[in-house]
């Protein structure tokens, strides 16, 4: 097992802890947005939060580690190196999810899915479903954040190095846009 790490520590050191008023991949608002990305342009600190990730899933024996692009391809290749397997991405292609670039995954392999961020779960249940229609037996998905206090909606066990419910809010009932705060969409989804 690996060292305690502190990943919210890590998260502001790195300045990857915001606060603001901030759109959401799903359309949702929230005044806390967590820019993993900033925490992982730090190779040291990657390998240190990845390696925690990965022991929280060692006992599972995964076959492979994938990550749904943009924010889980760093993730899942570091996951993949400290677990000593391959590790890919998923990519859009016209809306669709799905393994390109010459990836490709055997019936029953076991598969863990990487995510920096987990918010409502679309991104890693949309990984799932397509994993799964290729034959995968996915085990489960790992994140550095869950934003949902572990309520997301994905149909495989889930971990978080940290989960903590925040506010998401429907834009139609977001207070910060009733406050007129200005809005900022750093999400990689349109």
């Amino acid at each position: 097992m690996s060292e305690q790490v502190d990943v919210l520590a890590l998260l502001k050191q790195t300045d990857a802890f915001r606060e603001g008023h901030f759109q959401f991949s799903s359309g949702l608002h929230s005044e806390t947005y967590i820019q993993c990305a900033l925490l992982l342009k730090e190779p040291p600190l990657t390998e240190q939060v990845c390696r925690a990730l990965a022991d929280m899933f060692r006992a599972e024996k995964p076959d492979v580690v994938v990550g749904p692009a943009m924010g889980g391809v760093i993730v899942a290749y570091e996951v993949a190196r400290q677990l000593g397997v391959p590790g890919l991405f998923t990519e859009r292609e016209n809306g669709k999810v799905k393994l390109r670039r010459m990836f490709s995954i055997k019936p029953g392999q076991r598969v863990l899915i990487t995510e920096d961020v987990i918010t409502t779960g679309l991104s890693s249940q949309e990984a799932v479903d397509a994993l799964e229609e290729l034959g995968a037996t996915v085990i489960g998905v790992g994140a550095i954040v869950d934003r949902s206090g572990g309520t997301a909606k994905i149909s495989v066990p889930h971990k978080a190095l940290i989960s903590r419910q925040m506010n998401n809010y429907d834009p139609a009932e977001c207070p910060l846009c009733k406050q007129g705060v200005p809005l900022y969409k750093p999400g990689s989804r349109k």
